[in-house]
């Protein structure tokens, strides 16, 4: 195969090739060194990268892998987002507050290297991971392969960015308020907040984030679900899923026929309706992606009626106390407080004001709060939002900029992601085209509670149609 197909080819093609032995693990990961040295320069999608470590893993998987041992991703080369411990290394949270080295794997990267990954570097996130753009003054500015102007999205943009490069195959993220679909949008990558409790390590911002992957196709994060999920089900879910149940229902989506025989029509509802409390509109190509995605469900037999969900008045506000409580709590938590940026220090003052009263208040009002977010799921398979209002922003826009300007300024852009973290259910960012501006939009795919399956098949049957995972910002093809 061809070195750039190679490199964009994504993790579950990257492990058949492997395990078939039409690639080594050592070739791959001697491919992405050479790109990241090549290419990162100009991105600044890694915060650390472990070449030397990498490599030897390598060569280590070339023997288990003669002798018949290994896992499903074995040698599979993975990044990994700087807010997860690697053992040995800080966890910067990009910040320079950071304190000593991690002791010991989180079990996300315990699962992963357990499957046979490769643990490639560690890529870069905002401060606290608070924002959806990744610039920070420890560690500079994160840019949108796409644009080098641009933001990648965040918080989880190292990660975006570095997919979307062709850094690295696939790169874990975490979601508290859009964290992983963000990115994934602005850097035309699917990404997948699961079901909460599904994946390890989950939790932060008082329920609200959960860990996930942004990667090349949907069979990436499939993939990575039975990896990461299969022994544990979601808290509180339907606690099965098979050792293929993610992997089938991918595959089962891009098999799907067009004609009537063999696959499932499904009823999906569609809104454009900005969530109450935001004041924004909707980018005119974020729009029009949206309803060629609609129309093209339709064509492919699936029912699709616009219908919006019932935002309550008590939404915003339970969002926002644990958003601001949670990073008030991980303030606290770094090392050296001292050295957090001035807007971050103003973000966690904020959140010390809330009484605890009102966190108790927001877990009390989530039952009622999914309930009626719900409603419209009642008679609906899934629910498609767009997955962002507008483009990804200037590099730069919110530099200088206080707590709340900042806050307020990125909620125009982003207001679909967050209401579903407090409900934790499964949504997922998918490509939908380009803008005028050459940028990538995307739509929001929001499932029942537990049911990431329906939303992997409808995306890959998505996937089919549109190749989406071909399209490659033509600096890095």
């Amino acid at each position: 195969m061809d070195a750039k197909e190679l490199a964009f080819a994504g993790i579950a093609e990257q492990a058949r090739l492997i395990d078939s032995g039409q690639v080594s693990s050592r070739e791959l990961v001697e491919l992405y060194i050479e790109r990241i040295e090549r290419f990162d320069s100009d991105v600044k999608a890694f915060r650390v990268l472990f070449a030397e470590q990498a490599l030897e893993q390598a060569r280590a998987v070339e023997r288990t892998r003669t002798s018949g041992g290994g896992g499903p991703l074995l040698g599979v080369p993975v990044a990994v987002k700087d807010d997860t411990d690697v053992a040995g290394q800080v966890t910067a949270m990009g910040s320079n507050a950071f304190g000593g080295p991690a002791t010991e794997d989180a079990e996300i990267v315990k699962r992963l290297r357990a499957a046979g990954a490769i643990i490639i570097g560690k890529t870069n996130v905002p401060e606290l991971c608070m924002w959806p753009f990744t610039e920070t003054v420890a560690w500079g500015s994160t840019r949108n392969p796409w644009d080098l102007q641009r933001a990648p999205g965040g918080s989880s943009g190292g990660s975006g960015a570095a997919v979307a490069a062709g850094l690295v195959g696939a790169a874990t993220g975490s979601d508290g308020a859009g964290s992983i679909r963000i990115p994934s949008a602005w850097c035309g990558l699917f990404g997948c907040k699961t079901q909460r409790g599904r994946v390890p390590g989950s939790g932060g911002w008082h329920g609200m984030s959960v860990n996930g992957l942004l990667g090349r196709n949907v069979a990436d994060t499939a993939l990575f679900l039975d990896v990461l999920g299969s022994s544990a089900g979601p808290a509180g879910g339907d606690g099965a899923s098979s050792s293929t149940s993610f992997v089938q229902a991918a595959a089962e989506g891009r098999a799907a026929e067009a004609s009537a025989g063999g696959r499932r029509r499904l009823r999906i509802c569609f809104s454009k309706r900005i969530p109450p409390g935001i004041l924004t509109t909707l980018d005119s190509d974020a729009e029009r992606c949206l309803m060629n995605s609609v129309e093209l469900l339709r064509s492919l037999g699936h029912t699709v009626e616009e219908r919006d969900p019932d935002y309550p008045a008590q939404m915003l506000p339970a969002l926002l106390v644990r958003m601001f409580c949670g990073i008030a709590d991980e303030a606290r938590q770094m090392a050296r407080p001292a050295r957090l940026e001035r807007r971050t220090r103003a973000m966690a003052r904020i959140g010390t004001l809330i009484p605890r009263s009102a966190l108790r208040w927001s877990f009390e009002r989530e039952g009622e709060i999914a309930a009626r977010l719900n409603a419209v799921l009642s008679s609906h398979d899934v629910l498609i939002t767009p997955a962002t209002a507008k483009p990804p922003p200037p590099l730069g826009q919110f530099e200088g900029a206080g707590a709340l300007r900042t806050f307020n300024g990125v909620a125009r852009l982003v207001p679909f992601n967050a209401p579903w973290n407090l409900t934790g259910q499964p949504a997922c960012s998918v490509p939908a085209g380009f803008g005028a501006d050459g940028l990538p939009r995307a739509i929001q795919l929001v499932g029942r509670a537990s049911d990431e399956r329906t939303l992997l098949a409808l995306a890959a049957e998505l996937e089919r149609e549109q190749r989406w995972p071909e399209l490659r910002p033509a600096r890095f093809a």
